[in-house]
């Protein structure tokens, strides 16, 4: 049995990625300065991921409840611009994940996933992107200090990636996560497409982020590798070429959009890793029409 440690794994995707990972077989060690919900599966530990000699022992061994660990999933983090101040934001989001990669250096795990972000790819938007879908081919376009933080991740680790040709480290780029409870306030945004702009209305189901999160633990890619993680379609009814049409009438649509498509490019993360999103808000939300 394969042991990963999951940090984050009180958040919203960290509860999804535990379940995931224990439903397949994993032997999950949870981490975390929130106690885990009821019934979460797997050992759980409370840690700083700003001493990096705390993450260390997370990676080799905690006194005599493991000893070794053959993954790490890195999901802890201020979640997003504006919940701290920008400063508290980065100063506590870089040095964490330095920690997870340095760590792993030390303990020599060759397997680290972690959740970078879709705002690398330009969002909010107010400058339009360069083309949609966006993909992973362009630049990062970071404009907030979260977003700057991520962008210095995915660089850190591409240069950990040059220093072991047998490092595995895999960035998800997750679009808004969002669980059950969430799919109620979707309806409210039909009306104005201006609402979701911000993001290309994209979204991702908890349970499929998680599903993601396997793949690239079970991959066999080396290296650096940065994926957008997206669900199959839209937050919206109508249909993407329209919302595209309507709020960005000047950008390139690089080929012809189906439907409610997602124009958050996961042709890459499909490729590569296998991944399928299975689970759409239009199956909770009875009125919405069909994907």
């Amino acid at each position: 049995m394969a042991r990963v440690v999951v940090t984050g794994s009180s958040g919203k995707l960290g509860q999804a990625v535990v379940t995931d990972l224990a439903e397949h077989g994993y032997d999950v060690v949870t981490v975390d300065q929130v106690p885990p919900p009821p019934g979460q599966p797997g050992q759980f530990t409370r840690a700083d991921l700003t001493d990096l000699g705390q993450v260390v022992e997370l990676l080799t061994g905690v006194d005599d409840r493991y000893s070794g660990v053959d993954a790490v999933v890195h999901l802890a983090a201020i979640p997003a611009p504006g919940l701290r101040t920008s400063g508290a934001t980065f100063h506590n989001n870089v040095p964490s994940t330095f920690d997870v990669f340095q760590a792993a250096k030390i303990a020599g795990v060759k397997k680290v996933v972690w959740a970078s972000s879709e705002t690398v790819l330009g969002l909010p938007f107010d400058v339009p992107p360069p083309y949609v879908p966006v993909d992973e081919e362009y630049a990062v376009l970071p404009n907030s200090t979260y977003s700057l933080g991520k962008a210095v991740e995915e660089e850190m680790a591409r240069h950990f990636a040059r220093w072991d040709p047998e490092l595995s480290i895999i960035g998800l780029r997750f679009s808004n996560v969002m669980a059950l409870a969430d799919y109620a306030e979707f309806p409210s945004w039909q009306a104005d497409a201006a609402r979701r702009r911000w993001n290309l209305w994209g979204y991702i189901d908890a349970r499929d982020g998680a599903q993601a999160v396997r793949l690239a633990v079970e991959s066999e890619l080396k290296g650096f590798e940065a994926f957008v993680v997206a669900n199959a379609d839209t937050v919206m009814e109508r249909p993407s070429a329209d919302l595209v049409a309507e709020v960005f009438p000047d950008v390139e649509v690089r080929r012809p959009l189906e439907g409610t498509e997602t124009l958050l490019s996961i042709d890459k993360a499909r490729r590569l890793l296998g991944f399928e999103p299975q689970h759409s808000w239009r199956d909770v939300v009875g009125h919405a029409s069909e994907v």
